[in-house]
């Protein structure tokens, strides 16, 4: 497989500073430019990030002295250097959308960990395991903005992770109605105990647009794509309540579900342990070798236990069992810096370019 390289756009933030990480030593990307707001352009990134390093590994050597790019100003310089960019800056909505654009029409792929794009109907928003035919789109996104390799791809949010995969092979049987009440780890936010003790000793039952974005987004991704846009699922309904718990990293939910033809127990178990995807046939670099991971024990599955299961790409599910109004309820667990967010990118970076988007 041949190499590329990349650069980070939003470099200081926590899921810019966790690409840092999972890129090190990555065998196919190498970093080779970092940008971020004009507060931080011009230092290194070592000057930038050491008062807010947030992992638990050390800057990276060969990133301490990259000088910090500004990420709206120097786009053309930035396309130039690298064969695409991964994007996760803090900025309104409607600045994400035109920062990513500006790069996709420089002709530099962005694939991005940010909301924005999640709705646009030509930006295919994927898991890698489940929609990878999703990408199919992007011809018509690149017809869209006049580009020839520029093109925007994102990753979904982070609390889908706990839920909608556990779900997706069981979508055979007809899944009609699930709710979903995920308690969702601090990191998040962007925070650690450290930037918000607040948190600790706490649980807030609400977290800003997170429920409407984990109603609808699953609907994008169980889409199909039709001419050149995605058309997002009819069903099934879908319902969420979200929590902020103290908690650093793993993002659970509690799942209820309901189908036309209900399955046994053993045979939801049974495609749990057999689902795989592109990324497992591919053998991608992130991929999990088994994705989703059952538990028997009442007590399972954990975020301090279970969150790093596979690098913390695998999803962890446990606590199986019939329900009253429903026909069955279980537990999810993912890690959601890791498979939620900088992690599943990469992952949907690695497959972009097995299949020769990035070339």
């Amino acid at each position: 497989m041949k190499t590329y390289n990349v650069g980070i756009i939003g470099a200081t933030g926590m899921v810019g500073q966790r690409f840092a990480t999972l890129l090190e030593n990555h065998p196919w990307f190498h970093v080779v430019a970092l940008a971020a707001s004009s507060r931080s352009a011009g230092k290194t990134y070592e000057e930038a990030v050491s008062a807010k390093w947030a992992m638990t590994t050390p800057i990276p050597a060969a990133m301490k002295d990259m000088i910090i790019m500004d990420a709206e100003k120097d786009v053309d310089k930035i396309a130039g250097m690298v064969d695409f960019v991964f994007c996760a800056v803090d900025m309104k909505k409607e600045e994400i959308r035109a920062l990513e654009e500006k790069y996709a029409k420089a002709e530099c792929p962005v694939v991005s960990n940010n909301s924005a794009h999640r709705h646009t109907p030509d930006v295919p928003m994927v898991i890698p395991e489940i929609n990878p035919e999703h990408l199919d789109v992007i011809a018509a996104q690149r017809n869209r903005l006049g580009t020839k390799r520029g093109f925007v791809a994102v990753k979904s949010n982070c609390s889908l992770q706990s839920y909608v995969p556990p779900l997706h092979p069981l979508m055979k049987y007809g899944v009609t109605k699930a709710l979903a009440c995920t308690y969702q780890a601090i990191s998040g936010a962007g925070k650690t105990f450290k930037t918000w003790p607040e948190m600790v000793d706490n649980v807030i039952p609400f977290i800003g647009g997170e429920e409407e974005k984990s109603e609808v987004e699953p609907l994008k991704i169980w889409g199909k794509v039709e001419g050149d846009r995605i058309v997002d699922a009819r069903t099934p309904n879908i319902t969420t309540q979200c929590l902020r718990v103290p908690v650093q990293d793993g993002h659970t939910a509690a799942v209820f579900v309901s189908f036309e033809k209900k399955p046994t127990i053993e045979e939801i178990k049974q495609d749990w342990a057999e689902f795989s995807g592109e990324p497992q046939k591919l053998n991608l670099p992130s991929a999990p070798k088994q994705f989703i991971h059952y538990f028997e024990e009442d007590n399972r599955p954990q975020a301090k236990l279970d969150r790093n299961l596979e690098g913390g790409m695998a999803v962890s599910v446990g606590r199986l069992r019939e329900d009253k109004q429903y026909d069955y309820k279980f537990v999810g667990l993912s890690h959601n810096t890791l498979r939620g967010a900088a992690g599943g990118a990469v992952l949907l970076a690695e497959l972009l370019a097995a299949k020769g988007y990035m070339d």
